[in-house]
């Protein structure tokens, strides 16, 4: 199972060039792994859109694939702790959403495909499983 961040999605659909953008459309076209889009990634992506057009476009997509639950009193409580360790350790992830999108993956046993350094410290400190691109 793979999650993609939404910075990797969001460059997959300006057309931004990025290695994790080119695995993703990697990925999307010869279907070997299983894609996971949490709610939390899916609303941050889809969010951004301006023309209905491109929304419903994105959203086709997006919905075709398997769209997980993410929220919860327990990944809330998981995802503070990654946060807190961290910033105990001297790292602090400028993103909350971010913490809550390595808490789902960490606690379901998924990869993420990312291009964003907020995860890098969830990676090496928290046991993050990153798809290596």
């Amino acid at each position: 199972m793979l999650v993609v961040d939404s910075s990797v999605w969001i460059d997959f659909f300006t057309g931004a060039a990025h290695p994790a953008v080119e695995q993703l459309q990697d990925l999307l076209d010869h279907g070997e792994v299983r894609l996971v889009v949490p709610d939390l990634v899916l609303f941050e992506v889809l969010r951004g859109f301006r023309h209905e057009r491109d929304l419903r476009q994105a959203s086709l997509l997006m919905q075709g694939l398997s769209i997980e639950v993410a929220g919860g009193e327990e990944l809330a409580l998981a995802a503070v702790q990654h946060y807190r360790s961290l910033r105990g350790q001297g790292y602090t992830v400028r993103s909350g959403i971010d913490v809550l999108v390595a808490a789902f993956c960490i606690e379901n046993d998924y990869a993420l495909l990312h291009k964003d350094r907020d995860f890098d410290a969830l990676e090496s400190l928290r046991g993050l499983k990153v798809w290596k691109h």
